[in-house]
């Protein structure tokens, strides 16, 4: 009987001693193993990258304020880093899976990422950022959920469910890798997956039989759906629409928009949407998904459609015919500008924390500093074909810029990334901007090559105030909104055109500013903005990671495969001693208290 009271007390302690421990800041454990696995998405086999087996990768599922924990095991025959696109790792751009920042994974090896998603809610996703692999597969989506206190600005969705588009090349990643290598271009791509798969057979001619399709399955009778989707893709633009069915806007890569329903949407490399679609009509028959090319020559690019199938669970029949119409717009450019226009911040609505997402009223804040990004079609420097950003293309170090900070090594980077672009020959350099913390940097894209680039930095979500064609100037700052920009991590930039955003640098550390352009990125077309506080404290840099990688100068300090002290055996060993600790207090509390 004294047993059986004293484990009743002990449990009732013991929960409210790990509620209290946890309730805040609890954590997530993900355990991914990354290895080649033969595909056909196309019809055709090949290798893709798999974690866990599975081509896309699993959903990471996380809560605002969550402590991620991913343990990767890296089965390639290459090194490895993995990039969380649009997690802003406040306070810790040791885990954010970028060359300037972490030393690779080295093959046979496993290295553990541990990250708060603070302050963060939405719909992003993580991919491999290292040599070209994106195209080969191993990303998937990571969903930040909002806390239960916290309201969604909409009804509860029925469901939920993630939808990754891209172009695709049948083409291995290393064979992709070697055509830039040698100066030469990609060409026109296979064709488009949803969901790792192939084209449903909507056309004979254009599609051959066999090939697998994805299906995404709904119920009637007017309910609600959530579709995350995401352009994980190597170049192309595509436009998303679904057959008879409106999308309502919702969210962007963490930030929740002003609603307003889409017929099709514009979808650039590396963003990110959440539609809310109804399920309002007849189900006479099932229903297309499409993702197909944009501005490129579509007549020859019909190949390049991805189509996926909406089926009511009354559903009547297969889907047939032709596929709903893109946007007829061949001979007007400001129609999809109008539209990336129109995405607005929802000013009204709580983010991750309860105070509504306009209470931080960007419009109001004085430029510290600006900096006027050009790029251009890849260019021969040295007798390679690079890309550059303001006429330098970038040079990744041997020793990333974090790690050579942190152990003071000189000569690794140089902090002179100019405000202009160079009026001279183009170059190769580590060239580095200088942000000043709590600054608020004004960046103007502008993109002189011909075709369309979307742009992403690492550690904010920066506010989209003004697009428009031509080349920038002072004046152009009088058309920008002020107001209910959105806030986002990846913005398109239209060929002939510029976009203006406004960051607010108050995450300390080392963040890259890329293209997403998978090809230019390779050969080049990056930089980044180093952020430091000149007081160093935790409070606003976590210290550097027990299980940091070394490389380039520190290279000596790498123990060989240090795997066994992974930080994810450590936390759970942390908290195995923490149970049995909590244990010994509730048995001597216990006994006192008889």
């Amino acid at each position: 009987m004294a047993l059986s009271r004293f484990w009743g007390w002990f449990l009732i302690h013991i929960a409210l001693f790990l509620s209290l421990c946890y309730a805040e800041d609890p954590f997530v454990f993900y355990d991914f193993e990354v290895t080649y696995i033969t595909a056909s998405p196309l019809g055709v086999p090949q290798q893709v990258i798999a974690i866990n087996n599975k081509f896309p990768g699993p959903t990471i599922n996380s809560t605002t304020n969550n402590n991620v924990v991913v343990n990767v095991r890296n089965k390639l025959d290459e090194s490895l880093l993995m990039h969380w696109s649009g997690i802003q790792q406040r306070r810790s751009s040791w885990q954010d899976g970028v060359l300037g920042t972490n030393c690779p994974i080295p093959p046979k090896w496993n290295w553990t990422y541990q990250f708060q998603v603070k302050d963060q809610v939405g719909s992003f996703f993580y991919f491999p950022s290292l040599h070209f692999q994106r195209a080969a597969g191993g990303f998937g989506s990571f969903i930040i959920n909002n806390r239960p206190i916290i309201p969604i600005p909409f009804d509860t969705p029925d469901g939920d469910i993630v939808i990754l588009i891209g172009d695709w090349y049948t083409r291995n990643h290393t064979a992709l890798r070697k055509a830039l290598d040698a100066g030469k271009g990609l060409g026109m791509p296979d064709g488009v997956l949803i969901n790792g798969k192939g084209p449903y057979r909507y056309n004979d001619t254009l599609v051959p039989d066999g090939i697998e399709y994805e299906t995404i399955n709904v119920h009637p009778g007017g309910k609600t759906y959530r579709l995350r989707v995401h352009n994980v893709g190597i170049s192309t633009s595509l436009n998303f629409r679904i057959q008879s069915h409106n999308l309502l806007l919702a969210e962007s890569e963490g930030s929740y928009t002003v609603q307003q329903n889409y017929t099709s949407l514009d979808i650039h490399v590396g963003q990110s949407y959440s539609f809310l679609l109804t399920t309002d009509q007849n189900a006479s028959s099932d229903y297309y998904i499409v993702a197909s090319a944009r501005f490129v020559n579509e007549s020859q690019w019909k190949r390049v459609t991805g189509v996926a199938i909406l089926r009511y669970s009354n559903s009547k029949g297969k889907a047939s015919g032709p596929l709903p119409d893109p946007p007829q717009d061949e001979f007007d450019k400001t129609f999809s500008m109008n539209q990336a226009r129109s995405i607005r911040w929802n000013v009204s609505a709580s983010g991750a924390r309860p105070n509504p997402q306009g209470s931080f009223r960007y419009g109001s804040i004085n430029v510290t500093e600006v900096y006027v990004l050009r790029n251009k079609p890849p260019e021969t420097i040295d007798g390679k074909r690079r890309a550059t950003l303001s006429g330098i293309s970038f040079v990744n170090p041997a020793t990333p810029i974090r790690l050579a900070d942190q152990y003071k090594i000189k000569g690794v980077y140089k902090l002179d990334f100019p405000n202009k672009p160079l009026t001279g020959p183009p170059k190769m350099e580590t060239s580095v901007i200088n942000g000043t913390y709590r600054g608020f940097m004004e960046v103007i894209l502008q993109n002189n090559d011909t075709k369309m680039h979307t742009y992403h930095m690492s550690g904010y979500a920066f506010f989209v105030v003004g697009m428009d064609y031509g080349e920038w100037s002072e004046n152009s700052r009088g058309t920008y909104n002020k107001w209910d920009g959105i806030a986002r991590s990846t913005t398109q930039v239209y060929p002939g055109a510029w976009t203006a955003i406004l960051i607010s640098l108050d995450n300390v550390g080392v963040w890259n500013l890329r293209t997403e352009n998978l090809d230019s990125w390779y050969l080049g077309q990056e930089t980044y903005v180093r952020v430091v506080n000149p007081e160093a404290t935790n409070k606003t840099e976590l210290p550097m990671p027990d299980n940091a990688l070394f490389c380039g100068a520190l290279s000596k300090l790498q123990k060989p495969q240090d795997v066994s002290s992974s930080l994810a055996t450590s936390i759970i060993e942390g908290r195995s001693k923490l149970f049995f600790t909590v244990l010994m207090i509730a048995s001597t509390l216990f006994l006192v208290s008889r």
